[in-house]
């Protein structure tokens, strides 16, 4: 999978659900190739589509866009 196609259903995803969603329920529900995400890509995402994470429940993060207000 290629960042491009990463970034894009990342993006999409998070945008039909605004509450958020862990790493582990965006692996499950877009069946993702990945363990864990690279923090690379990560960093990428917070300055292109407005991705933050905040810490959640247990260990989880929580990862949304940004709202463009």
């Amino acid at each position: 999978m290629k960042y491009t196609d990463f970034s894009a259903v990342i993006r999409e995803e998070l945008l039909k659900h605004p509450s958020g969603l862990t790493w582990t329920e965006l692996r499950q529900s877009l069946s993702l190739p990945y363990d864990r995400p690279c923090q690379t890509w990560i960093s990428r995402l917070e300055q292109e589509i407005g991705l933050s994470r905040t810490r959640g429940s247990g260990r989880a993060y929580v990862w949304r866009i940004r709202s463009e207000e």
